[in-house]
């Protein structure tokens, strides 16, 4: 059996996509401190950590369901460990057993530190986690993952570092949601071909490469003018505009992901890390615009 170190098993876990769950937190924490609400520090901690723990098993469990379905095969791009036998199905369950269990007993004891409304958002969360595989074969991957990474982490951190949930926080979720879910969408549009073949559904195999392909760039371009509307109703404040200092980013994603006939699916093969920095900068920017509008 190859012994593997600790950045192998950090390495398992995938931890360029942990802004897709950190941001949210992270965007809800700046948000309730510019609105001069009260704030626990160490929940928000907690909160931050926790649910990157619950990334990571969720990371792990899927990447065991890809490798037994056949979606992960030795001509697909992305997760390797298991296709290239660097890893072991056994292994991989027990990581995951191991990270469920962390943020299992972590969001246990927030629930008993902050209430059971808690309790059922976690609930839920959980359960959308361990069910997302099944769920993303079913063309239903782009709804969990703005259940996921999105509404749910930051109503439940509204609750946890300020007592009760703020609601105009949502706001806020459509931005950074449509972003996350833009991770997927990039790598569901470049393996169309190969998970045709391990039959199972996604959303662009059922609108094809052209609409998932423009649908991927109003994904990461939406986000900014909502922010322009959110700013001109003056629902948040004028410094996040910050925040398109992004955009070219965002830009030149969106003409990689629409030149895909021209770069072949070489050219964006990467473009589900590329996003997920995007969400890392896009967030945040909206952080320092909250930081901004509180400090000048």
């Amino acid at each position: 059996m190859e012994k593997h170190t600790f950045k192998d098993w950090v390495l398992a876990t995938r931890p360029w996509s942990f802004p897709a769950s950190a941001m949210p937190v992270v965007v809800t924490i700046a948000w309730t401190w510019a609105q001069g609400l009260p704030l626990n520090w160490w929940f928000a901690l907690w909160a931050l950590i926790n649910i990157i723990f619950v990334h990571a098993a969720g990371n792990v469990w899927s990447d065991i369901a890809d490798y037994r379905s056949g979606v992960d095969a030795d001509d697909t791009f992305g997760v390797r460990q298991l296709v290239d036998g660097h890893f072991t199905v056994a292994e991989f369950r027990r990581l995951s057993l191991i990270l469920n269990f962390i943020a299992i007993i972590g969001g246990v004891a927030l629930v008993c530190l902050t209430g059971l409304t808690l309790l059922y958002i976690g609930i839920f969360g959980i359960l959308l986690s361990l069910c997302y595989p099944r769920l993303k074969y079913m063309a239903l991957g782009d709804v969990v993952i703005i259940l996921c990474y999105s509404l749910l982490p930051m109503a439940g951190t509204s609750f946890i570092v300020s007592g009760a949930i703020h609601w105009d926080v949502l706001w806020l979720a459509v931005p950074v949601g449509l972003i996350t879910v833009a991770i997927l969408h990039a790598n569901n549009v470049r393996d169309i071909e190969t998970d045709r073949r391990a039959a199972i559904h996604t959303f662009p195999m059922l609108t094809g490469r052209r609409f998932g392909a423009w649908l991927y760039a109003v994904e990461v371009l939406v986000p900014f003018l909502w922010l322009v509307g959110l700013m001109v109703a003056r629902i948040e404040p004028w410094w996040l505009g910050v925040a398109f200092l992004a955009m070219p980013v965002a830009v030149g994603n969106a003409r990689t992901m629409l030149a895909y006939e021209r770069g072949g699916k070489e050219s964006y093969a990467d473009l589900d890390e590329r996003t997920a920095k995007l969400q890392l900068m896009f967030s945040l920017l909206l952080v320092i615009g909250f930081v901004l509008s509180k400090v000048v």
